[in-house]
């Protein structure tokens, strides 16, 4: 049997140490152990999301933020301005379209970054947009979007909220929800925080938390009125996922014994040694010149289908890539640099890709991959 190496952009590998603090015996969330537990993670998140703000923790996926922000901020009829490059930029228009919010699309090439002076544009002309809704780093094709920039030309805007999915940014690099201007900004437990599935992360600025007093939209489970509210009193308003809390507490603790400047350095290197690693074997980066560190989407020869890498990797070596999607299906695979992510992983990856592509015949230097990434992973 072939030992497993999950090397997918979520769920990402889990460390020991996390695994074995959530084998510890439950304990019950309606109690003062439970409670410091709980207000230690709000406490470790503020540091990460780079906020004074509540970072409420919400038992569910990413997408029950992403759903949340929507539901709670915007009224029946609003417009928002969705930012669409990407599998996760659409789910963007589904959750508005769920809701009866009006969307106006901003449609990106996949691959490629927005650009900010077109949101400039379309807010200049649409007066009656109430939000911006964007990826900080698109999943389904390896992009950082200018998160940055985008706050610049909303922070000023007093009907204008800007709503971040940070789910695969948040731990991987920088996203300064506070210097930024940024309104609310989204995580999850499954991505950088080296988790299991199940835990997602969010956080309003005051503008955002003003909008939410007039929301008309229906929420329950959801209502993060409700959810900060009680957060302040170092708990939930629902049945928390304790064992994740708990697991999440030693993972923000390890973020602060390693820094987060080196926890940075660590996504930055790692991805630098992947991309020009497979550059070394003749193959491109999916992302031109906009490059998410948190995982790297490679784009395969026009004459081999990337599923057959996939395929080949899990098969041959147990190593668990992602495909592409939609119409990147066929045409790219997607390696994580988060989690428990270390560089004998990157050399595996890559050694086990040069093995297939040598299987298929293609042409390129046998090694060369290797020996690029190892000297760009030995700043490590």
């Amino acid at each position: 049997t072939l030992k497993n190496y999950v090397l997918t952009p979520g769920p990402v590998p889990v460390p020991e140490f996390v695994m074995l603090e959530m084998a510890k015996p439950i304990i019950h969330h309606r109690t003062e152990e439970f409670e410091k537990i709980f207000h230690n993670a709000t406490e470790g998140l503020k540091k990460v999301f780079m906020t004074k703000e509540e970072v409420l923790i919400l038992a569910s996926s990413g997408t029950g933020a992403m759903d949340a922000s929507i539901c709670n901020t915007l009224s029946k009829g609003d417009k928002a301005l969705v930012v669409n490059g990407g599998k996760f930029g659409e789910r963007w228009l589904k959750i508005c379209s769920a809701y009866g919010v009006e969307t106006e699309e901003l449609k990106v090439e996949w691959g490629k970054a927005v650009n900010s002076e077109d949101i400039r544009d379309i807010l200049d002309n649409n007066p009656d947009i109430k939000a911006v809704l964007v990826q900080a780093s698109e999943t389904s094709t390896g992009v950082e979007h200018p998160i940055e920039g985008i706050a610049k030309i909303t922070k000023n805007r007093d009907d204008v909220l800007l709503i971040v999915d940070g789910i695969t940014a948040v731990g991987a690099f920088p996203v300064e929800f506070d210097n930024w201007g940024i309104d609310i900004l989204i995580g999850g437990s499954q991505k950088a925080f080296m988790m299991p599935p199940g835990l997602s992360f969010i956080v309003l600025s005051e503008k955002a938390s003003a909008f939410a007093e007039k929301s008309d939209l229906p929420k329950f489970y959801l209502d993060l009125k409700q959810a900060h509210k009680n957060s302040l009193k170092r708990t939930s308003p629902w049945t928390p996922a304790v064992t994740l809390v708990i697991g999440l507490n030693a993972v923000l603790k390890h973020f602060d014994e390693i820094g987060l400047d080196a926890l940075y350095k660590r996504h930055s290197v790692m991805s630098e040694a992947t991309t020009k690693g497979f550059e070394a074997i003749g193959l491109t980066n999916f992302a031109k010149g906009c490059t998410s560190t948190a995982l790297s989407v490679i784009k395969t020869p026009e004459d081999i289908d990337a599923s057959k890498i996939v395929k080949g990797l899990k098969n041959q070596y147990g190593i668990i890539v992602a495909g592409g999607q939609d119409q990147a299906k066929g045409k790219i695979f997607r390696v994580t640099h988060m989690g428990y992510v270390d560089k004998a992983d990157i050399i595996a990856v890559i050694a086990g890709v040069e093995s297939i592509l040598s299987d298929l015949q293609f042409n390129f230097t046998k090694g060369i991959g290797v020996s690029t990434a190892n000297v760009i992973l030995n700043q490590l």
